[in-house]
């Protein structure tokens, strides 16, 4: 499906490039994984290449898409519930569909709330985890720096 050189999106970790296809065993069971490296954080992530397309592995989006987002973001209208467990499934929820436009909603949502009342512990980690996979996809995209991307995204959110 993805070859070497690919840039690819992992909804749970954001944007990297492929830079190798290995194969390890694990459990007794030798598979073929996609060896991706994020430059947010140089962390390498392996992805079993017969279930990336159920993970929500996908290839990263266009220029055009990635300004789609980004002209979307101060319009996203955030409804949020009260009770922190349901907030924080429906917003793991927007992360693992992999879909840029929900992860800035969620970016979106926990800023407001972090101005407005505070965030848990582990909101405040979803927060960050959040804000860089969106950071991750537009860096790719664009070729541009992680501070000035998130400048843009915080101006946009503002």
């Amino acid at each position: 499906m993805f070859q070497i050189g690919d840039k690819i999106v992992h909804p749970m970790h954001g944007a990297g490039i492929i830079d190798g296809i290995v194969e390890r065993k694990v459990n007794g069971v030798t598979r073929s994984y996609y060896s991706m490296k994020l430059p947010v954080g140089s962390m390498l992530v392996m992805v079993p290449v017969d279930t990336c397309t159920m993970i929500g592995v996908r290839p990263i989006l266009g220029s055009d898409a990635i300004e789609a987002v980004m002209a979307a973001l101060p319009g996203i209208q955030v409804d949020m519930t009260s009770n922190w467990n349901r907030r924080y499934q429906e917003n793991m929820a927007r992360l693992k569909s992999g879909r840029l436009i929900e992860v800035a909603t969620v970016v979106k949502g926990l800023m407001q709330r972090e101005m407005t009342k505070g965030l848990s512990t582990g909101e405040r980690k979803m927060l960050h985890s959040a804000k860089q996979i969106l950071i991750s996809e537009i860096v790719m995209v664009e070729a541009a720096s992680y501070e000035e991307v998130e400048e843009r995204i915080t101006k946009a959110l503002s």
